[in-house]
């Protein structure tokens, strides 16, 4: 299969690359402040491991949470993509995803990501919604989903079930955006 590449002015989305992009992405995954709304920090192997399964999943359906690489350094700052959701009122759904080094936060790299996903998304799946979902705390990630103009779920509420109980992250919410009010935010 070909790599995939999406590019924007700022960024590229691309296939992962296992031996070049363990060590950049560890570094996000190994960050406490990254992981804080996310799981526990991640080992080397754990990421090679995340890194097989997204490249898994992209075989499968075409798309995965993808290698996030800033155009000015060629630097790997995190992953941003969409997968078939697998947990609460998204499975089977168009579900995206970020995740970025702390250094680049605030920058509006998440955001920039999210609505490249969303233009590739509608313009090569049929899905006719979008989804997120987050930790109810994490205040960035609900923000960049209400920036690309997704909206709160009612009844999307649900506890994550790979978060264990008593988990103050297992408490989640859902966003989505319908393909007839996606236009390129």
């Amino acid at each position: 299969m070909a790599e995939f590449r999406l590019e924007s002015e700022r960024l590229v989305l691309r296939s992962w690359r296992a031996e070049q992009d363990v060590a950049p992405f560890h570094a996000v995954c190994s960050d406490p402040e990254v992981m804080a709304t996310l799981g526990p920090v991640m080992s080397r192997d754990e990421v090679a491991a995340l890194i097989a399964r997204m490249q898994g999943i992209e075989a499968e359906h075409g798309h995965c949470f993808w290698a996030m690489v800033r155009r000015t350094d060629d630097r790997l700052i995190g992953w941003c993509g969409a997968i078939r959701g697998s947990v609460g009122p998204i499975v089977g759904k168009a579900e995206l995803g970020w995740r970025m080094a702390t250094d680049c936060w605030g920058s509006g790299y998440a955001t920039e990501a999210a609505r490249m996903t969303l233009d590739w998304l509608f313009a090569n799946r049929d899905d006719q919604a979008a989804y997120a979902i987050t930790n109810v705390d994490n205040r960035a990630s609900r923000a960049v989903m209400e920036r690309i103009g997704m909206t709160y779920l009612e009844g999307g509420e649900f506890d994550h079930p790979k978060v264990p109980e008593g988990d103050p992250l297992r408490p989640h919410v859902t966003y989505h955006i319908a393909r007839a009010d996606w236009q390129g935010q």
